[in-house]
């Protein structure tokens, strides 16, 4: 398998190979589940496009609370099925496809009630644990342990003493949302798959009562391409419906969104060796170590505005902060929080009013000929939810076609990212660079580390880290350019990189920096480099305002302050 480069000249050949000649599939959306469902099709030997409106990972997919587990508290529903499943994919994923980019993270429960509580949660964790190893891919994780009081308190010395008499503490994993799926569409692109970001679906060609095509609206340079495919998946997650309205269908089912927010700050401001899970009236609470920082999520609420940015009030930044605070020794204030992001979950309406009953469970549908809608589920389990969608397609098919394979495809950066990992020392000694940031890079890139060496080998001041985001190199935002396919500042600075959330001024520093090392490869002039900072300071001033208003509705209308594309 050849590593595929996503510069922009490569997204001009996709369209126009797209355009060519009929594809077996097109998928519509490049979150996690279109991207695997590319990957799917493609490595069972079809014909495969996948087209985006925005940028990979743009939606749901990159503002996620970055854990792949099991589902704990639907243990709890006793969805036995949802979570072994997504513990047999947690696993593959740690073990065999990613582990490059998914990481085992320890996480604290503290009990408040003594006797039964320790009972009843050791139970729960004990199952969980249990299922993770009969799915035959869950020995790489540490199993549980009961901690007392005090060891509790060695382990996270953050926590008020009277708000445990004791904890557990378990393993999940966690990745980087965006980067996963990026990596996700460069391993379709490797094995043959044409795809296009900032390429819109603007209507479906029908022949009679089947679909047989996407009309696709090149949004960078303009122009339309008719897009011919025997079949169609439409994996547009919250947009499901929308989507679904182009072909003039209400569709066999609906998805409504629920927003979750999450706020970064900084390490130092949570004295803690472990992550922390908590209980809410409404939901839990995650605290979760993220490199320099902690991300503390999230939020579950019903949301009807805006889906492209769901926009954070200050009401949903106070509930997560009294929340947390209740369980802190030293709370924490509005002035500690550096990054803050809100995402929208689909799920599948049901008869349940509250957001947080709602299923999340996927579900596949054959609404029209030709056309295949799969929506809900976690993104755990998009791996599942791809193989699903594929074999609907395949019904759809006049020929025969190779089961799901992707079980055994690791993504492109893991084969020998753990022959680099050990020869870490090595790599930094040759290239200069400190071993931090070499274990940095192979964590973020695998054994396509080599690649972004390569550019500092032909260029030393790409050696050189960020102006005011330090924890990355200049030569990851050329690469993010030439190789993953990002177009704009906003793509490096919020998904590539995420310095948006990471840093106190939300990346705006590191802006014209990152916009002059763009440009060489987008072809950018001054002008364009100008109009590009412009449009990220805007959204950045947006989002903070939206952030000051003390509800949905008021935050919405701020955060669209902010216009959402750079004309190019």
């Amino acid at each position: 398998m050849k590593t595929a480069r996503l510069g922009p000249e490569e997204r001009v050949q996709a369209l126009a190979s797209m355009a060519e000649r009929e594809l077996d599939v097109l998928v519509v959306g490049a979150g996690v589940v279109g991207a695997g469902t590319a990957l799917d099709a493609v490595t069972r030997g079809l014909a495969t496009g996948l087209v985006e409106a925005r940028d990979w990972a743009s939606g749901t997919s990159s503002r996620s609370s970055k854990l792949i587990h099991g589902g704990l508290r639907y243990l709890e529903m006793l969805d036995f099925a949802l979570v072994r499943e997504a513990l047999k994919e947690r696993g593959l994923l740690l073990e065999r496809l990613a582990p490059h980019l998914v990481k085992p993270v320890p996480f604290l429960y503290p009990l408040q009630h003594k006797g039964w509580e320790r009972l009843y949660a050791g139970s729960g964790v004990a199952l969980y644990d249990a299922m993770s190893v009969s799915s035959g891919h869950g020995r790489g994780l540490p199993t549980h342990r009961h901690l007392s009081r005090r060891h509790a308190l060695r382990v996270a010395p953050c926590l008020r003493k009277d708000a445990l008499v004791g904890a557990l503490q378990y393993y999940d994993a966690q990745m980087d949302d965006a980067r996963f799926v990026a990596t996700l569409v460069r391993t379709a692109a490797g094995y043959g798959a044409h795809v296009a970001s900032r390429a819109r679906v603007v209507g479906f060609l029908r022949e009679g009562e089947r679909v047989v095509g996407a009309r696709v609206q090149d949004v960078e340079a303009g122009g339309e391409y008719e897009i011919r495919a025997k079949q169609i998946v439409n994996a547009t997650g919250v947009w499901t419906d929308d989507t679904q309205a182009l072909i003039g269908e209400r569709g066999q089912f609906h998805v409504r969104a629920s927003k979750g927010i999450h706020l970064v700050v900084p390490k130092d401001r949570i004295h803690s060796t472990t992550g922390l899970i908590l209980r809410t009236e409404k939901s839990v609470l995650f605290v979760i170590p993220w490199g320099r920082h902690w991300i503390v999520g999230t939020t579950d609420t019903d949301w009807d505005l805006d889906k492209a940015h769901p926009a954070a009030s200050s009401a949903d930044i106070d509930y997560l902060l009294e929340h947390v605070n209740s369980v802190l020794a030293v709370p924490l204030t509005r002035d500690d929080v550096q990054g803050v992001y809100a995402g929208l979950r689909p799920l599948l309406a049901g008869e349940s009013d509250a957001t947080s009953k709602l299923s999340r469970e996927h579900t596949v549908a054959h609404p029209v000929p030709g056309l295949v809608v799969v929506a809900g589920g976690k993104y755990t389990t998009y791996r599942v939810m791809a193989k699903d969608a594929v074999d609907a397609a395949v019904h759809g098919l006049d020929q025969r076609v190779a089961d799901c394979v992707t079980e055994d495809v690791p993504l492109v950066g893991a084969e020998g990212y753990t022959a680099l990992w050990n020869a870490r020392a090595r790599m930094a000694a040759r290239t200069g660079l400190h071993v931090v940031r070499v274990e940095h890079l192979l964590n973020r890139y695998g054994a396509l580390t080599e690649e972004v060496l390569a550019l500092v080998t032909e260029d030393p001041s790409l050696g050189e880290p960020l102006t005011g985001a330090d924890d990355y190199l200049r030569a990851e935002v050329v690469y993010a350019a030439s190789h993953e396919g990002a177009r704009h500042l906003d793509d490096v600075l919020t998904r590539r990189t995420r310095i948006s959330i990471e840093t106190f001024d939300r990346g705006v520093r590191s802006a014209r920096e990152c916009a002059g090392l763009m440009a060489p490869v987008l072809g950018w002039d001054e002008g364009q480099i100008d109009k590009e900072v412009a449009h990220y300071k805007k959204r950045v001033e947006a989002e903070r305002e939206s952030q000051r208003q003390p509800d949905d509705l008021t935050a919405d209308a701020a955060r669209l302050g902010a216009p959402d594309i750079v004309p190019l």
